[in-house]
């Protein structure tokens, strides 16, 4: 008898995006849409538009006085955008 390799299909699709350097835009996109979830829905009324550079999510805000508020509570949401998304994704976010 021959002994059958079986893998779980959710590990070949990441080793798949892995060798064609599609994992970290993937998981990038990821973090973005999960931003509403984590930030609640008070905090992603003010925002007007999020994106990733260099493994720093840049935030723009409507508010000012948010933006003062939220910066003091950064390494928070940090801590949990990568939980959420299940990798270390970030490193640091900005509100501007």
């Amino acid at each position: 008898m021959f002994r059958r390799d079986v893998k779980e299909l959710k590990d070949l699709i990441l080793r798949n995006l892995r060798q064609q350097g599609l994992e970290t835009p993937l998981l990038q996109k990821r973090l973005m849409e999960a931003w509403p979830a984590v930030a609640g829905e008070a905090v992603s009324r003010y925002t007007l538009n999020t994106y990733i550079i260099n493994q720093t999510l840049y935030v723009r805000l409507s508010v000012p006085a948010l933006r003062a508020d939220l910066s003091m509570r950064r390494h928070e949401f940090v801590q949990r955008l990568n939980e959420y998304v299940g990798n270390q994704v970030i490193a640091d976010i900005r509100f501007c």
